[in-house]
């Protein structure tokens, strides 16, 4: 009986997970086009419509993951720090001795 049950289970989770994946990977893989970011679908299209192009950045770090990473170890320096200085911060009062 408890082999039955578990052949049973196996069978409604295939059931249930099988058209899941295949619908996630229909939905993500024919897609009419690829999806754009917030640069783009958004501050682009309002500055546009102001009158105003986009510039070159200040610091170009170039396409791809290199910015995310830049970004991605700025704020672990900046959480490292307000960790170490918690106290400071709050406004604990540091002891003399």
């Amino acid at each position: 009986m408890p082999e039955r049950k578990r052949k049973l289970r196996i069978i409604l989770l295939h059931i249930i997970l099988l058209p899941t994946l295949l619908f996630a990977f229909s939905f993500f893989t024919l897609g009419p086009k690829p999806w754009v970011g917030v640069d783009e679908a958004v501050v682009a299209k309002i500055a546009k419509e102001q009158g105003r192009e986009a510039r070159k950045p200040l610091l170009n770090l170039g396409d791809g993951d290199l910015r995310l990473f830049a970004f991605l170890l700025v704020g672990a320096v900046g959480g490292f720090a307000a960790g170490y200085y918690w106290r400071v911060l709050v406004g604990e009062k540091v002891r003399k001795k």
